[in-house]
């Protein structure tokens, strides 16, 4: 298929250049909006949320994220208690999310132990949702190398009947929570399953059990299209996939080896993960990583990384690679790569490309001119208040353009 035009580069007007001067603190306030927008909480809670946050204070994003989460779960159970169903379980829902907000920049707090029973409360939470779902929701754990992964078979209702299924791969840290935005919540609209999971590195595989990422994800996703090929409430023909942030390159990855998925779409494509760990490195030291000088490297980058705050952001985002030194966490990520695997995807790919993309720009293009198949580029604008990595405050128009994809590849599997 053809790309899309592209359109004007100029700020919408009435859209807010900013919520805060931090464009982390910026960025992840987006995200809380759009996941509102799409059903996990509400807008003016959020809002109100934000308000209450000093531009830049990771201890002040934590407190004020763990309030509201509080403030909800307290909510939940009394509505719980009451027999109030529905509002218990959206209560849950956002009471998850916020839990999970709150964890974002604890690199950044003075005691970052919190994560930990934060963590835990944001899965109880979550477990309260599929708890409340009157029969609807299920854990399906998914049989993985000796032990299991969790997953949850998000339905549209009770009833068992066989329906297309959206398999969602998360990023490097997304929550299920940020899922039901990005495509659960129109999955079960539209009449369609959903399934979730946390694979290796993500989440409660990588907090309570140590697992580390892999660049091989068709290792994870086979797995997953066995699990649920094998149920009666799942139309085994009709499978579909997102990949979120980094899945966009672990879906893609898995692609080239299972092949059984109607249709996929990559939010956004990512060919390359290494290049948002080396974009802002030095040139010199970029030589001494591709000479391979270990010793030398990991030095350099002790005397770079002299703030601690920057030292706990590196150890963080390396944590779920099971690296050890910075040379390390810069070797392993640069296997995460489809250079050597594209020419092998054959299924229908949809990828997103935002203006403005922060992390992988001009990945989304490279992935598309390198696949052989069939494929559509979806452009997303700063004038449709829809630009940056991932959309966040365009996920409406994401879930559209995603589901007639969907809808489109799936007539003509059925003809």
């Amino acid at each position: 298929m053809d790309e899309a035009p592209a359109t004007s580069s100029h700020a919408a007007p009435g859209v807010p250049e900013r919520f805060f001067g931090d464009p982390d603190f910026d960025f992840e306030a987006r995200l809380a909006l759009g996941l509102a927008a799409q059903g996990v909480g509400d807008i003016g809670q959020v809002l109100v949320t934000l308000a209450a946050i000093e531009d830049g204070s990771a201890d002040g994003w934590f407190q004020a994220w763990r309030a509201r989460a509080e403030r909800l779960r307290a909510q939940a159970e009394v509505c719980a208690t009451a027999g109030q169903v529905e509002r218990a379980r959206w209560c849950f829902l956002a009471a998850s999310e916020a839990y999970s907000r709150a964890l974002v920049f604890t690199t950044g707090m003075a005691d970052s132990r919190v994560l930990a029973p934060t963590f835990s409360l944001h899965r109880k939470c979550w477990e309260g949702v599929v708890a409340h779902s009157e029969g609807r929701f299920l854990r399906v754990d998914v049989p993985y190398e000796g032990s299991a992964l969790p997953g949850y078979l998000l339905r549209p209702d009770a009833t068992g009947a066989p329906r297309p299924t959206l398999v969602l791969t998360n990023g490097s840290d997304g929550s299920l929570t940020a899922l039901w935005g990005a495509g659960v919540a129109g999955a079960l609209r539209r009449g369609f399953n959903a399934f979730v999971y946390d694979g290796p590195g993500q989440q409660s595989v990588l907090f309570e059990r140590g697992i580390p990422f892999r660049p091989d994800w068709e290792a994870v996703l086979t797995p997953v299209v066995e699990t649920l090929a094998a149920r009666a409430d799942v139309e085994a023909r009709a499978l579909l996939a997102y990949g979120i942030s980094q899945a966009g390159f672990w879906l893609p990855r898995a692609l080239a080896f299972e092949h059984r998925f109607v249709a996929a779409v990559v939010d956004p494509g990512v060919m390359d993960v290494s290049t948002s760990w080396t974009s802002n490195l030095p040139p010199e030291l970029v030589a001494l990583l591709r000479a391979g000088d270990r010793e030398a490297f990991n030095e350099a980058m002790r005397e770079a990384d002299a703030d601690p705050v920057l030292t706990r952001v590196l150890a963080f985002r390396s944590r779920p690679y099971g690296t050890r030194t910075p040379f390390d966490t810069f070797t392993e990520v640069s296997r995460y790569h489809l250079r050597d695997v594209v020419d092998r995807i054959t299924t229908p790919l949809l990828i997103t490309d935002p203006e403005d993309e922060q992390f992988w720009p001009g990945q989304s293009q490279a992935l598309y001119h390198a696949l052989p198949g069939e494929k559509s580029l979806a452009r997303f604008t700063r004038e449709d208040g829809a630009n940056l990595h991932c959309q966040p405050l365009g996920r409406a128009l994401t879930e559209v353009r995603m589901f007639d994809f969907f809808a489109e590849q799936l007539a003509r599997r059925v003809h």
